[in-house]
């Protein structure tokens, strides 16, 4: 849970300020209505709190819904953590509609509105210059699986001495051979889809304003048994987006893998650098 530097969230305390988002105080933001966005189960009306030069989108909430305790608690709860990320999300990209918006990690919390606008007051100079790197543009994802082959076939077992009336030596070293050709194998198509990989992330990085090359997803994790080689994101100017989708189009045909597009999204990726 992210909260302020010099203090915990304690269930002694009513209320605290849950921070979404921050953007630019302009005359557009100041007449931003966020009374029909939901916001957080259980806290009171989203609204906008300006801070100089910059405005944050918060909501009073009730502290004893994220000490610590309970937090890690709802963490573990699958459903529950998926339904308070789902909220946040909404409240961010209702804000972004209207212009540009840096993004701030699910359970951002200041004891008070003071505490938010002080710490927004200290890090000024990071958020505008978030702002000014993600204004005009979107964030994409893309994920690519290796290109579809035949998999080696299993190595049959070697016979035993038994099984030939003991008149196979070389069966043994047959098998061996098998064996290695099998691994060798595995090991050029993995090879060559990394390659892929490669080549499609540098592609869409001549498109992009800025990259990030994320952890692939095992099929442990995801159940996906497609083998993941790539899971990226990219940043583009809202001028280029309609070139995105046919790159990846043009890339998968090119390819033969298989390349899955998302978004646009809300810029969350490429705030945090700054």
């Amino acid at each position: 849970m992210t909260q302020p530097s010099d203090s915990r969230v304690s269930s002694a305390e009513a209320a605290v300020t849950y921070v979404f988002a921050v953007c630019r105080s302009t005359r557009a933001t100041s007449a931003l209505d966020v009374t029909g966005v939901a916001g957080l189960p259980g806290g009171e009306a989203v609204r906008l709190l300006p801070s100089g030069l910059l405005t944050a989108v918060v909501q009073t909430v009730p502290a004893a819904d994220f000490t610590d305790e309970v937090w890690q608690r709802r963490l573990s709860d699958r459903e529950e953590i998926e339904r308070y990320a789902r909220a946040h999300h909404a409240v961010v990209s209702a804000v972004a509609t209207h212009g540009p918006v840096v993004p701030l990690p699910l359970a951002t919390l200041y004891h008070d509105d003071d505490r938010a606008r002080s710490r927004l007051a200290d890090e000024a100079d990071r958020f505008h210059t978030a702002l000014k790197r993600v204004a005009h543009h979107a964030e994409w994802g893309v994920k690519v699986y290796r290109p579809l082959a035949p998999e080696p076939g299993p190595v049959a077992d070697a016979p035993a001495p038994e099984a030939t009336g003991g008149r196979a030596p070389g069966a043994g070293l047959a098998y061996l051979n098998r064996k290695r050709g099998a691994q060798a194998r595995r090991e050029r198509l993995r090879e060559q889809a990394l390659d892929v990989a490669d080549s499609v992330d540098a592609e869409l990085r001549g498109l992009a304003a800025a990259s990030r090359r994320l952890r692939t997803h095992g099929a442990a994790l995801s159940g996906d048994q497609r083998v993941h080689v790539l899971n990226a994101t990219y940043l583009v100017a809202d001028e280029r987006a309609h070139e995105v989708g046919r790159l990846v189009a043009a890339l998968g045909e090119r390819t033969g893998a298989q390349i899955e597009l998302s978004g646009p999204w809300v810029p969350y990726s490429f705030v945090g650098e700054v």
